[in-house]
């Protein structure tokens, strides 16, 4: 047998036990889980890190051979969330 096939095969076997245990997790949780409260809040500050990390990445272009297109997916979630969030402000939870 090849090397290449067993090493292959056993990320294969791992990557399955991984998904399967998953399932039973999430399953699980699922049946305990109580329904909350979307926290708008929470998508403001994902936003907020996202858009720069992208906009970095993507003037990381003009100093590195990283593809522009690496940073584009970043900036838009960061756009997205920042939309969301900002949309929802009234909705967010007050931290003390």
């Amino acid at each position: 047998m090849n090397d290449t096939t067993t090493v292959m095969s056993l990320i294969l076997g791992i990557g399955i036990l991984v998904t399967l245990l998953m399932v039973v997790f999430l399953r699980k949780n699922k049946k305990e889980a109580k329904k909350g409260e979307t926290n708008y809040r929470a998508f403001f500050i994902m936003g907020a890190a996202f858009l720069p990390t992208g906009i970095a990445m993507m003037l990381a272009y003009f100093l590195t051979e990283l593809p522009f297109e690496i940073g584009l997916p970043l900036v838009a979630l960061g756009l997205i969330y920042l939309i969301i969030g900002l949309v929802n402000r009234d909705k967010w939870k007050k931290t003390t």
